[in-house]
């Protein structure tokens, strides 16, 4: 048994705090441009993830596996950010940081649950550039819409499943002294750090959820571009691997925005002390920003999303067209 499991006395009175309190920034030089910052950031997440939603219904040549993916990426990133930041800016508004024992529970597991989502996602999408580009004579008899579907839906349920233990193992902790917790959200971490009774099984369980929702889906997306890059050499033109590993950048970037940080702050985080303050913002960072860049990227940098969008605008014009000819008539 871990040290943790002796680090306090036994204690038989059970105590479930009524309240816990969001340290969020503390005495933070600027922490209001801050907020103002995060206000901004949802704003244009929402909006951009919204019009790449809408984009993928509206055209009929995005209705294949891969857009099917990518705007399920844009639903999970709407969550996500509306899981984050809306709080966040509550606190800020009405200069309240508290919030009951339930409710943290409920934060905690759906901001897990959508960044969990988020790093499935982005394995989902990796797994559909490595059927297209390694496989791409069966590709589309392999990767069907209702194939796609169950996939996603997998992911979902995984993500339930093991978020939903993770937070049931938080109520058997006892809260007797201190209910600050220092972090931005509910973090699971600070919270069960917070227990005066046993919390081994909680760290075990960070472990092993960490390891399933982020390792190993990056290991994956690692080993399938191992895989891509093999088949982008047998290619024999210059200009056949160009165009073959062009349909890999957007992801190849999205990856990179996602898993870089978190996978700096878990190497670092038991190697280097950060401030408080450091760490919120870091960690805020990176739940944040990537949600607002996806659609972004994937948008400027796939050509099938900028022909759509090229030929939704002229299709406005042309109805603009016809309504105002209509008006000359009459």
């Amino acid at each position: 048994m871990s040290s943790q499991s002796t680090a306090y006395p036994v204690n038989n009175t059970f105590v479930n705090p009524e309240m816990f309190s969001i340290s969020g920034l503390q005495d933070m030089p600027f922490a209001n441009c801050f907020y103002i910052f995060l206000f901004i950031t949802y704003i244009v997440t929402l909006l951009c993830n919204i019009f790449v939603i809408v984009l993928i219904y509206s055209e009929q040549s995005l209705h294949n596996p891969k857009y099917l993916a990518v705007s399920h990426l844009a639903f999970v990133d709407l969550c996500s950010t509306t899981a984050i930041i809306p709080k966040l800016i509550e606190m800020f508004l009405f200069t309240s940081n508290f919030i009951t024992y339930k409710a943290c529970l409920a934060n905690m597991f759906f901001v897990h649950f959508f960044n969990a989502v988020q790093s499935l996602s982005l394995l989902i999408l990796a797994y559909d550039r490595f059927l297209a580009i390694c496989f791409p004579l069966q590709y589309h008899s392999i990767n069907t819409n209702s194939r796609m579907i169950i996939i996603i839906f997998s992911a979902w349920m995984i993500s339930a499943v093991t978020l939903s233990i993770v937070v049931l193992l938080i109520t058997r902790l006892s809260f007797c002294r201190s209910t600050v917790v220092q972090s931005y959200f509910c973090d699971h971490g600070p919270v069960y750090r917070l227990a005066c009774n046993d919390f081994y099984p909680n760290y075990i369980m960070t472990f092993l959820v960490t390891a399933l929702l982020v390792f190993v889906p990056l290991t994956l997306i690692l080993s399938s571009y191992v895989a891509i890059g093999i088949a982008l050499s047998k290619i024999t033109t210059a200009e056949g691997r160009q165009k073959a590993f062009k349909t890999c950048t957007s992801h190849i970037i999205l990856v990179t925005m996602f898993y870089l940080p978190l996978a700096v702050i878990y190497v670092a985080a038991p190697l280097i002390s950060f401030p408080p303050n450091v760490r919120i913002v870091s960690n805020s960072l990176s739940a944040t920003i990537p949600p607002m860049m996806n659609p972004i990227i994937y948008t400027l940098k796939t050509d099938e999303m900028m022909e759509s969008i090229k030929k939704h605008f002229i299709r406005i014009q042309g109805k603009d067209r016809k309504i105002q000819i209509i008006k000359d008539l009459e």
